[in-house]
């Protein structure tokens, strides 16, 4: 036998007794990830996370600060890249700054109705930049799916793309 018994029993003392000794009570080698912290030094929950950036970037929004709603956003969709609200805003921010990109707004707005195609908001948000993309027809089938979404014309997101409408077609005879 290579290991006596004595000498095995004594072996597990001294390294249960080392391993006590150290912070944590156990061990890490050194290609070992960390254990996890304490409750104390936790991160918050990733919902209180997403929470937290949704109202940050809601507070930018309603400071017209596009650029620090767009930083907010973008992280966030990389947090959660299937959370339709997420790129809705982002695609509103990409829209409402002084120069629009239209092209990643689109894009944000179909990975929202992507991820929820009966988002009020989106489909409203999508229409309006149809219009600002001189694509009028595209903005109507949004209002339509608005009004199937809605069951009636009077909810706020088909009242405000139909007045947009209203405005494009005014303006444009």
């Amino acid at each position: 036998m290579l290991f006596p018994r004595k000498n095995l029993r004594i072996s597990m003392f001294v390294t249960t007794a080392l391993a006590m000794a150290l912070p944590g009570g156990t061990t890490w080698a050194a290609d070992t990830p960390e254990p996890p912290a304490p409750a104390a030094v936790r991160q918050p929950a990733p919902k209180a996370v997403h929470k937290e950036r949704i109202t940050l970037a809601r507070e930018a929004i309603e400071a017209k600060d596009w650029k620090k709603a767009i930083l907010i956003l973008a992280e966030a969709v990389q947090v959660h890249p299937g959370n339709p609200e997420l790129h809705n805003l982002l695609g509103y921010a990409y829209r409402k700054q002084a120069t629009p990109d239209l092209p990643k707004s689109f894009e944000n707005y179909r990975l929202a109705l992507k991820f929820d195609p009966e988002h009020r908001g989106a489909n409203e948000y999508i229409g309006e930049a149809y219009l600002m993309d001189k694509n009028p027809a595209k903005a109507e089938e949004h209002l339509a799916k608005l009004k199937s979404i809605c069951g009636n014309t009077t909810c706020e997101e088909y009242q405000d793309l139909a007045k947009a409408i209203a405005q494009y077609k005014a303006k444009n005879k």
